[in-house]
């Protein structure tokens, strides 16, 4: 069971602030600034996330906002039934391992890796304050994937996943949506940041920067909704 608070803890403000509409070219908007979970909190309400650069991410801190954007909105979800049939042959919970899910998106053998310790460590503290989640996805009780992100009202911000088996993580987005949109309010959004054609297959599509903002502003005004702790993902 998830030992989370019942409501998410909003930290002490950062005095950063952030423009997702300005900075360098069509993705970067910022260098610098810290990974204090009110700094954080703040981007992502800016439309605004970190990630470092250079070898592993030891490079400087680096705030994205691409354009487009990757993003999956209410009733885009497509399941093949092949991904269907292979997710009855896993279980899944939700914020059962959040760690789990941290080193695995962390692997050093994954390429352009960019979850340092200090990253970690940050998105460790937003998750005991209740903000930061994870999906895990498991076969035989191992866990062999899962994905992690930020909740801040209708918006669930997704920064990374992994997989040790066929699907696993195309598993732990499904559960995450299905559950993300059950109560069908419109203004929800589950954010991918880049889109690729692995998520593209799941239906993340690409949207300009002003219409994500458009977008994310009405999200944020939508109910917190916590995802539970166990997911049915055999539906």
């Amino acid at each position: 069971m998830s030992d989370l608070p019942p409501e998410p803890i909003e930290p002490p403000p950062s005095h950063h602030r952030f423009d997702a509409r300005g900075g360098w070219g069509r993705e970067v908007v910022g260098v610098g600034a810290d990974l204090e979970p009110g700094t954080l909190l703040e981007a992502y309400r800016s439309g605004v996330f970190p990630m470092g650069v250079g070898r592993h991410g030891a490079g400087p801190l680096v705030w994205w906002a691409p354009d487009p954007r990757g993003v999956l909105l209410p009733g885009g979800l497509r399941v093949s039934r092949s991904l269907r049939k292979s997710m009855r042959t896993f279980d899944v919970t939700v914020d059962a391992d959040f760690a789990g899910v941290l080193a695995g998106c962390a692997d050093p053998g994954r390429e352009g890796r960019w979850i340092t310790p200090a990253v970690a460590a940050a998105y460790t503290r937003l998750h005991r304050l209740g903000w930061a989640h994870s999906v895990e996805v498991w076969r035989d009780g191992d866990l062999v994937g899962g994905l992690y992100g930020i909740a801040v009202g209708g918006l669930f911000a997704g920064e990374s996943m992994f997989h040790r088996a066929t699907d696993a993580s195309k598993v732990a987005l499904v559960a995450l949506v299905e559950r993300w949109f059950a109560d069908h309010d419109p203004r929800r959004l589950v954010d991918t940041q880049w889109s690729t054609p692995h998520l593209a297959s799941l239906g993340v599509v690409d949207v300009p920067r002003t219409d994500y903002l458009r977008r994310l502003s009405r999200a944020l005004e939508a109910s917190p909704t916590l995802v539970p702790t166990t997911v049915d993902a055999s539906r």
